[in-house]
């Protein structure tokens, strides 16, 4: 368990409101080693917040910054490398530090392209920026691998991201991202999402309920998260302004796990906690496929989206099956809570700071890790390969009795690489040792204590230690070298030595399609050999997944997380999902008609259940691109349309108005029951 410790230098310096003086007074000054735990208290901004901009005069953040600056979020200027002049009236400054010694930035908003996140980053961290927030999609695993490993050294710099929509403080005005503004209002819920569009649909229950939010805070769908659930719960637990706090998760990682106990230990610690709600994502993704987000998919030994929602459900959070019934359920919840001694603790020493909540590594229910899909999972041969070129040796056989199982992939709770050694397939809690390691101090050498506790673990016999040494240290080149983020083997011991017998190795595809990195990897992709409608749907920008089974009902969806959250909640309500799929936060006419072109090539659509949630794109626009896609197209197939967010009456009353075959919906159950009974009726 973390001991408390002095706010870091750059911290105390932070302008500060009542509120956050009162968050900030809550820790005590003791003698202990600084780290980025110590960062917490950057994540409370507000009217006081300075903020800057890199990628300042690029298209996105031009408009950003004037929808933010109308709002009221205090904007200090920009950097654009090497120039000195002036963009929407306020300053460029040539380098993150020239404007950290003019301006004195509390947060940086970086508004720039995948490839380029990290090291824009790396600027921001060494100038000691107080809170960074990383909006980009794409940004190389490896290359956040190694921001993490800088930022773990340090006390000074938080970040939120990447992959995210942002940070932003209604009641202080101050956006930090590309949220849509109209759905936001200041009120006293807290709000923690990894998924854009579901916390959009989230505040705009909120708000409808007339609540409001405090500060809402996206964990983003990304593998390695700058900021997670534990610590957006903690900051909130400390926030007068936050009465309530909804929690929204997806497959993928522990996170919610660890939130779950987070919640039990408050309960258990709290006379009067604030009420909590949560939605899990992901119930019905099939296994071993990545959803949309590229941190959307469950390594060896990682829970199910279902296991987490029992989870959380177990730890006393009110759970819900979709977003808009979040306003309504958190109004009772908040109409029934006493309203004194809200922070109160049951003993006096009990309550926690920012930095003092313990990391528990939880019990979960495991998976065979089977037939996961990716674009750069290569085949067996392909990997078994890539063994042989390190000297390790291979022979292709089936399963057996004694094999073991070693893998490297990325720990998304220590936020570093990690070593798993199984018994066992399935990676059963119980028989596996989980071994995280620096990404810039690997220390993999083979009289190291980490390759000591594996081969312990594995009990590995004296005269195999240096062949798995020697098979670990070749998985981290390949690892390193081709930008790996789970390699796999099976393997076995005979009398010749160590064997590796299967291997299953996946590659990260943003660091060939955002960075041009590792096209050699890339190559040994067989399209041919991969379901047409998915790579077609690539082709668009558009994420496709075939569901098995009976699905009689096509989802087209802005959002990964609300494409799942769509699927698992008309399953809910009686129908069968035919494929999941996600146009992306910018739903265009264009992908509207790409996305109603391949899910009607699937025979067993009966029906199609459009759901668009308008933040970043108007409801109307939206409209009009179904109308004409469904012209263009000649569709025959009945379309439910569910529209929510900006302008919403205006697009539903177009779809109505339209003379087509089409339902316009703005609540999510009629529309599910719509949806429902027409693929039954066809």
């Amino acid at each position: 368990m973390a001991r408390l410790c002095s706010l870091p230098a750059r911290a105390r310096n932070f302008p500060i409101n009542q509120s956050s003086s009162r968050l900030l007074s809550r820790f005590s000054t003791s003698s202990r080693r600084s780290n980025y735990a110590d960062t917490l208290p950057n994540l409370k901004i507000g009217k006081h917040t300075k903020v800057l901009f890199q990628g300042f005069t690029g298209r996105q953040a031009t408009a950003n910054v004037k929808e933010s600056l109308a709002w009221g979020t205090k904007i200090v200027g920009g950097v654009k490398p090497g120039v000195e002049g002036e963009h929407l009236g306020l300053p460029i400054f040539p380098s993150v530090r020239t404007a950290q010694e003019k301006a004195r930035p509390d947060a940086s908003a970086i508004y720039v392209p995948g490839n380029q996140t990290a090291q824009a980053i790396e600027e921001a961290i060494a100038a000691e920026i107080p809170l960074v927030v990383a909006v980009a999609e794409h940004v190389p695993i490896h290359d956040i691998l190694r921001i993490h490993s800088m930022l773990q050294t340090q006390s000074k710099t938080r970040l939120v991201g990447a992959n995210v929509p942002g940070i932003i403080s209604a009641i202080g005005k101050c956006r930090i991202g590309f949220q849509p503004l109209p759905c936001f209002a200041p009120g006293n819920v807290g709000i923690i999402a990894k998924s854009g569009t579901l916390s959009y649909e989230t505040v705009a229950s909120i708000t409808r309920a007339g609540l409001g939010q405090s500060l809402c805070i996206s964990m983003g769908g990304d593998s390695l998260a700058g900021t997670n659930f534990v610590d957006a719960l903690t900051v909130f637990e400390n926030d007068p302004d936050t009465e309530g706090i909804v929690l929204v998760g997806e497959i993928g990682g522990i996170a919610e796990i660890e939130a779950a106990d987070w919640i039990k230990d408050y309960r258990r610690r709290t006379t009067n906690p604030k009420p909590i709600m949560g939605l899990v994502g992901g119930l019905q993704a099939p296994p071993g496929r990545i959803m949309g987000h590229a941190g959307a998919w469950a390594a060896p030994g990682e829970p199910d989206a279902k296991t987490k929602y029992r989870a959380l459900e177990r730890a006393g959070t009110v759970m819900v099956n979709h977003p808009e019934k979040f306003g309504e359920g958190m109004k009772t919840l908040l109409n029934s809570r006493p309203r004194v001694g809200t922070t109160s603790a049951s003993s006096g020493n009990q309550k926690r700071g920012l930095h003092t909540m313990r990391r528990v590594t939880p019990k979960t229910t495991t998976r065979a890790p089977l037939k996961q899909t990716r674009s750069l999972y290569v085949k067996q041969f392909q990997a078994l390969d890539m063994l042989k070129e390190k000297s390790i040796a291979v022979r292709e056989a089936a399963p057996s009795e004694g094999d073991f199982f070693v893998t490297l992939t990325v720990d998304r709770t220590s936020l570093s690489p990690c070593i798993l050694a199984s018994s066992t397939a399935d990676f059963e809690p119980s028989l596996t040792g989980r071994f995280p390691f620096s990404y810039a101090n690997p220390d993999l050498d083979g009289r190291s204590s980490l390759m000591k506790a594996v081969a312990a673990h594995l009990h590995t016999p004296a005269e195999a230690y240096e062949n798995l040494a020697q098979l670990i240290q070749s998985l981290w080149q390949i690892f390193k070298e081709k930008e790996g983020y789970l390699l796999e083997v099976r393997a076995s011991l005979s009398t010749s030595g160590l064997e590796v017998r299967g291997a299953r190795f996946g590659f990260d595809d943003a660091a060939y399609k955002s960075s041009g990195r590792q096209e050699e990897v890339h190559k040994l992709r067989n399209k041919a050999e991969e379901v047409p409608e998915e790579v077609e749907a690539e082709k668009d920008g558009i994420v496709y997944v075939k569901l098995d089974g009976e699905g009689s009902i096509g989802t087209l969806v802005n959002g990964a997380g609300l494409a799942m959250n769509t699927v698992d909640a008309l399953t809910i309500h009686g129908g069968h999902c035919a494929n999941f799929l996600d146009t992306g936060g910018k739903a265009t006419s264009e992908t509207v008609k790409s996305s109603f072109r391949i899910i009607c090539s699937d025979p067993r659509v009966k029906a199609i259940f459009v759901n668009i949630f308008g933040g970043l794109t108007r409801c109307d626009m939206i409209a009009e691109g179904i109308i004409l896609a469904f012209r263009d197209l000649h569709m025959q197939v009945p379309v439910v349309v569910r529209l929510r967010g900006t302008n919403e009456e205006a697009g539903q009353k177009m779809i109505a108005e339209s003379g087509l075959p089409l339902h316009a919906f703005d609540g999510f159950e009629p529309a599910a029951k719509k949806v429902i009974s027409l693929a039954k009726e066809a």
